[in-house]
């Protein structure tokens, strides 16, 4: 049975009284019920676990006996009776209220693709004043699955192209079907990664990683270890010579032997932009800047974080003196990512140069990143 859900929202709660009772009016005047095609306890089940919460009627023991005596026997309980039992969380804690207005949507409750579309709408533009809005993060069968975030946290849109991990060559693409917005490796092909697989709603993992890796190289069927080793080796060698980049790659690995293979996957060398011509070839304005970045983690909510190893060529010119131009295009490309959603995490190569310190500085900081995207 499943358990009282959890989510990683805010510590605090920013769902206002107000807020609620506007979501219990608004589905009263729609004449919308929570449950949709499910009976009560039906939908509740797949939240929570009925018969390990109590009974508010002391004839009964559980909370499923008795929504079943005072909605199905006595009908003496409203409709709106789950926004005010503070068993089920919905009036004290954000995060159950948003799962459970989520659940609402799902295609087993509702499936009417007209209603839903009408109900996401209204819950969104309820939640909007206070932050949050509804968003689909999977699908049944075509149908919609929702999830909850923060306005203006995340990334939007769809994970597409994840090309990633070069070697040699810079790949050639081209659009293969620009309407559908489908790319094409058409030469040195061999020299990239390109992950094919839909994103899940948790973002992607390194047991997802390796799960493709073996699908990829034909290893499916041998031992995880070895798979997963085959992975970072390639992997690695994507990194070149840059031992700074290196130790970021290998002090995150380590992560994986300790915490287990579902942690983010640590993903090195990925395309932002790609611009196919060189800086001989297109004069002006130049070539798109920053067109890789170091490394990407796609964590749960959309959240996607780039970590830059920043070596002297970010700020000073081939001479080694001080470049305000150069440093100022890379501040400028932060903003521009940061306002697209990611957030952008750098490091001096001069942290990194020692083997002890940087593993120490690292592990501190993807402890603290942990933390925060579990808040």
């Amino acid at each position: 049975m499943p358990a009282p859900p959890t989510n990683s929202v805010a510590p605090e709660n920013r769902i206002t009284e107000v807020t609620r009772r506007r979501l219990i009016e608004g589905l009263r005047d729609m004449q919308t019920h929570w449950s949709g095609v499910l009976e009560e306890v039906d939908f509740l089940s797949r939240l929570y676990d009925l018969d390990s919460l109590p009974s508010r009627d002391p004839r009964f023991a559980t909370a499923a006996q008795d929504i079943c005596q005072h909605r199905w026997l006595n009908d003496d309980w409203d409709n709106d009776w789950i926004f005010h039992d503070t068993r089920f969380g919905l009036v004290a804690e954000d995060g159950r209220l948003l799962l459970f207005l989520a659940e609402m949507l799902h295609p087993s409750v509702r499936t009417d693709p007209a209603e839903v579309r009408r109900l996401q709408e209204f819950l969104n533009g309820v939640l909007a004043y206070d932050g949050y809005e509804l968003i689909q993060i999977d699908a049944i069968s075509g149908a919609p699955v929702f999830g909850h975030h923060r306005i203006g946290s995340g990334v939007s849109g769809t994970l597409k192209n994840l090309i990633f991990a070069a070697v040699g060559p810079k790949p050639e693409i081209v659009l293969d079907d620009a309407v559908n917005n489908d790319l094409r490796i058409v030469r040195n092909e061999q020299g990239c990664l390109v992950y094919d697989r839909a994103l899940a709603a948790h973002g992607l993992t390194w047991t997802e990683l390796t799960d493709w890796w073996a699908d990829r190289q034909g290893m499916t069927g041998e031992p995880e270890r070895e798979i997963s080793r085959s992975l970072y080796r390639r992997l690695d060698r994507s990194l070149g010579d840059n031992d700074a980049e290196r130790r970021i790659l290998r002090t995150y690995a380590e992560r994986y032997v300790q915490l287990g293979p579902d942690i983010p996957a640590m993903i090195p060398q990925v395309y932002l932009h790609y611009d196919p011509y060189t800086q001989t070839q297109r004069r002006a304005p130049g070539p798109l800047p920053r067109q890789r970045m170091d490394f990407l983690l796609l964590l749960p909510h959309r959240a996607r974080v780039v970590i830059e190893c920043d070596g002297k060529q970010h700020y000073a010119d081939p001479g080694g003196r001080a470049d305000s131009g150069r440093y100022a295009a890379m501040v400028r490309e932060d903003r521009e990512l940061r306002l697209k959603g990611y957030e952008v995490y750098r490091f001096g190569g001069a942290e990194l140069g020692d083997d002890q310190a940087a593993k120490e500085l690292l592990d501190t900081f993807f402890d603290r990143l942990d933390q925060y995207h579990r808040r």
